[in-house]
């Protein structure tokens, strides 16, 4: 029986002292292990532990620096319940939110903050006709239901300041545009205009679905811009006061309406 003591009591202390590491288990002695799952990406400069914890630099898959992220995990994570705080700042990326992870493979984002600078995503192998969009692209979203990915709900305002697009001979100004982002079921309802002061007075909306969608928009210069009008001018045929109305669909959306995307 002195013998059975000894092991359970040997049992408990190793059980105690392996919870103990993983409470403090610091960032960098978790790193070989959660590299497979950062899809390339490569922290550096590591500091703190795996539940509050700090990366002084974020690298891209080709080496590139990206920037710095400070991160807060819930213990609950030990039993399933992964709950994520994410400070992430770099030169032409931000994000900052809670995550909260749910069963069957959903994730919840609340206070969700991200900008992009549009010309970081430049890739010849997404080179868009109508040009390469400039700008920085900001997000504010109250709430935010994910399902692989896309979002089953969403709640967001977003600006686009200093919008232009960017073309092989002329660079388009846009001027700084907002508008706001919802998500009901899976299908994602967008809407924009101008801020009225602008080269370019426009408003319009977008209707997504991963069975398809359905554009309407307006748009007609302010002033006398000719990068501006001949940039409209391949979307379409102005109206005799000068305003282009555009109404496309695609997939679904195209076949129940008899309309298909130019």
């Amino acid at each position: 029986m002195k013998l059975l003591g000894k092991i359970l009591a040997a049992v408990a202390a190793l059980l105690l002292a392996a919870a103990a590491l993983l409470w403090w288990l610091p960032a960098r002695w978790a790193m070989p292990l959660l590299q497979p799952r950062l899809h390339g990406l490569r922290l550096q400069q590591l500091g703190g532990t795996v539940w509050n914890g700090s990366a002084g630099q974020v690298l891209s898959p080709a080496g590139s620096e990206l920037g710095h992220v400070q991160w807060q995990l819930s213990h609950r994570a030990l039993f399933g319940q992964a709950e994520l705080q994410i400070d992430f700042e770099g030169p032409q990326f931000g994000l900052r939110g809670h995550m909260r992870q749910l069963p069957a493979g959903q994730s919840e984002w609340s206070d969700l903050h991200a900008q992009v600078d549009l010309a970081a995503l430049d890739d010849p192998r997404l080179r868009l006709p109508l040009g390469q969009p400039r700008g920085e692209l900001a997000l504010n979203a109250r709430h935010v239901l994910l399902q692989g990915g896309w979002p089953l709900e969403l709640q967001a305002d977003w600006q686009w300041r200093q919008a232009a697009m960017h073309m092989k001979n002329d660079d388009v100004a846009l001027g700084d545009l907002h508008g706001t982002l919802a998500a009901q079921d899976g299908v994602i309802h967008a809407q924009w205009q101008d801020d009225g002061q602008g080269p370019l007075r426009t408003t319009g909306k977008l209707d997504l679905s991963l069975l398809g969608w359905r554009l309407e928009a307006a748009l007609q210069p302010r002033r006398d811009d000719r990068p501006l009008q001949r940039w409209i001018a391949t979307l379409g045929n102005a109206d005799a006061d000068g305003i282009l109305h555009i109404a496309r669909s695609g997939g679904m959306a195209a076949a129940i309406t008899g309309k298909t995307a130019r």
